[in-house]
């Protein structure tokens, strides 16, 4: 008798675009975030899991200027704090502040209608809608593709896939110890003995990004001094690239190892069999 379908998706999700519209007459927009939403397995009406994720770095917020030159850019940073706090809140509530949302924050804010889908994993899901819909593609200069986190972390998420690293933390917010309100989560964390976290940081990007990780691997280590972190990057520092000398001055300052796409594949092997 032949066997029914294996490894069928197991969880319904359900997820709306947001979308920036600076002219409401000229119905113009930009796709700024998504919200996800898992629906409980015996309830589908109940909401078992809901994250919002919204453009906050540079090279987002630069592409709805050039889309949208007036785009009110103190709006577009105050979000991910926003988002972040109404979630906080009792599922209730925070149910009201998203149905109310266009009315609540601005009319310049506006939901897709929603969508639905199977999957299994709600947070390589919501990587992936973000890629698909919000995160700038990547463009070729010279044969080789720029890179944006949303798309190191898409390669990061397919090479633990396939190397079956075990479960890892996802999204990890650090005002635990930096500041109440610093929007920062990072991307995977882990514990065997010794706590980790790893973070996509793009050389060729915003240059802040290597500070503020450096910052935080600062603060966390005053509260955890055994605290290992990893940078993953989409190519290995270049010795005659003076950005790349000084984010790697600065990561081996901070003890912050690095880690390039070409290498994540052994650094995922020997990873999953730390964590076993």
């Amino acid at each position: 008798m032949a066997e029914g379908p294996k490894n069928e998706p197991k969880h319904l999700y359900r997820y709306r675009v947001l979308r920036y519209t600076p002219d409401i007459e000229r119905d113009e927009w930009v796709n700024i975030g998504i919200l996800l939403e898992q629906a409980g397995d015996l309830d589908r009406e109940a909401i078992a899991r809901r994250e919002f994720r919204v453009a906050e770095e540079q090279p987002e917020l630069a592409r709805v200027k050039r889309l949208h030159p007036g785009a009110d850019e103190g709006l577009l940073r105050a979000l991910p704090t926003e988002f972040d706090a109404r979630l906080r809140t009792a599922p209730q509530e925070a149910a009201r502040y998203i149905e109310k949302l266009g009315d609540t924050l601005s009319n310049a804010l506006q939901f897709s209608p929603q969508r639905a889908l199977l999957a299994d994993d709600f947070d390589l899901e919501l990587d992936r809608l973000y890629r698909l819909h919000v995160a700038p593609p990547a463009r070729q200069r010279a044969g080789i593709a720029e890179s944006t986190r949303a798309w190191i972390k898409e390669r990061i998420n397919d090479v633990f896939r396939r190397r079956r690293v075990p479960k890892l933390e996802r999204n990890i917010p650090v005002e635990a110890f930096t500041e109440p309100g610093d929007p920062l989560k990072l991307d995977y964390g882990y514990q065997n003995g010794i706590r980790g976290y790893l973070h996509a940081v793009p050389l060729g990007r915003d240059p802040s990004q290597p500070k503020i990780l450096a910052y935080t691997a600062r603060r966390v280590r005053a509260r955890m001094p055994a605290t290992e972190f990893t940078a993953i990057c989409e190519i290995e520092p270049a010795q005659d690239n003076p950005r790349h000398r000084f984010i790697a001055q600065m990561f081996a300052d901070e003890n912050i190892a690095i880690v390039s796409l070409p290498r994540i594949d052994k650094f995922a092997e020997d990873l999953r069999l730390r964590l076993q």
